[in-house]
């Protein structure tokens, strides 16, 4: 398997992304300068050193790693990563920042570990449902397996709160669920049970009702959720058909919120246009469609609902991103993959690549 090439039309993607939001990024960055922001220099390198230096060389390494090997710890890195994500709670290293007590620090340096319970999730899931292969139509093994891997994840990511975190995790374990064989009855069922969980959750945290209002109707808060939706809409347009060019923002500098965090489709869309997003969201299909051809010509059923689930995780945290940002979704804080801010997103994706490429090796061509 060493021996054994890495798929390139992936790693052409996967490059392209990376490199491509580099740039994106370094265009909105400079909208700190505007606002007299005094840690941009901090923001950059917590962004271009931790997340993406350390992330490519987690590429490259988890792209040399045989993939079985994350089924033989999948349940050690499950829980380890649970323990760490709950581990904000603790006073002494926990960070609380916006509403929500999500990062970690260690030594100086902020973690949010629940980007790394993404992967471990995915991992776990297809551990267990290539384990179970046989069961995973009947509802103790399959839908009940599935709801078990979800409850960790589940009660720690609606206590920081962190719904967009906890969203993508659930789709992306859903999708391996339904790779494994799903019955459409499981499914159904499953829909139920998050439309429920979904109008408890608004009941008992308010500002997930106030998002939804404020989807529905952004006049409701004209000065939060609302004013964010509405200047990424003017960005976005303004940009018209071929954008205002690179780094010519307007937005970003005053009026934008997070212009390189939550609202960078926002800046690519008024510096590149119709033609730079319809292109974005392009790469985005069609590394979903790449990493799902891998999946299918795996020779092992792990291999293949790896694929599904990372596949799954790196496309849907995007377009649930570019659908905020286009007021088609609620907002939820979840970065674009590969190109908002956040040492920890980038990490955490970069290396979910990795190993999206090491089962890449396998493929049957």
């Amino acid at each position: 398997m060493r021996g054994a090439r890495i798929d390139k039309p992936l790693v052409l993607l996967i490059a392209t992304l990376v490199v491509g939001g580099g740039f994106i990024f370094a265009s909105a960055v400079f909208g700190l300068l505007a606002r007299g922001t005094s840690n941009m220099s901090s923001v950059v390198f917590n962004h271009a050193a931790l997340g993406i230096g350390v992330g490519l060389i987690a590429l490259l390494v988890a792209s040399r790693i045989p993939y079985t090997f994350w089924k033989r710890f999948a349940p050690h890195l499950f829980v380890l990563s649970l323990f760490l994500t709950a581990a904000v709670f603790l006073p002494q290293i926990g960070l609380e920042h916006g509403g929500g007590r999500r990062w970690l620090n260690i030594a100086g340096f902020s973690l949010q570990p629940s980007e790394f319970l993404k992967i471990t999730s995915i991992i776990m899931a297809a551990a267990y449902f290539s384990t179970i292969r046989a069961r995973v139509q009947t509802l103790q093994w399959g839908l009940g397996g599935l709801l078990l891997i979800l409850a960790g994840p589940v009660l720690i990511l609606v206590a920081q709160p962190d719904i967009g975190t906890l969203g993508v995790i659930i789709a992306s374990v859903v999708a391996v669920f339904f790779a494994a064989g799903a019955r459409i009855r499981d499914l159904f069922i499953m829909a139920l049970v998050a439309i429920l969980a979904l109008a408890l959750l608004a009941y008992v945290r308010p500002y997930v009702l106030d998002r939804i209002e404020v989807f529905f109707n952004p006049s409701l808060a004209p000065q939060e959720e609302g004013y964010q939706i509405r200047q990424s809409l003017m960005a976005i347009g303004s940009g018209g058909l071929l954008g205002r060019g690179f780094g010519q923002s307007v937005q970003k500098f005053t009026y934008l919120p997070e212009p390189m965090g939550d609202s960078v489709f926002a800046v690519l869309g008024e510096e590149f246009g119709f033609v730079g997003a319809v292109t974005l969201v392009g790469l985005f299909l069609t590394l979903a469609m790449r990493g799902f051809w891998v999946a299918t010509h795996t020779p092992d059923l792990f291999g293949g609902y790896l694929a599904v689930g990372i596949s799954t995780y790196l496309v849907a945290e995007a377009f649930i991103n570019i659908a905020a940002m286009l007021g088609l979704a609620p907002l939820t804080g979840i970065p674009l993959t590969f190109i908002s801010q956040g040492g920890s997103a980038m990490l955490a994706s970069l290396g979910s690549a990795g190993i999206l490429l090491a089962v890449s090796r396998a493929s049957k061509r």
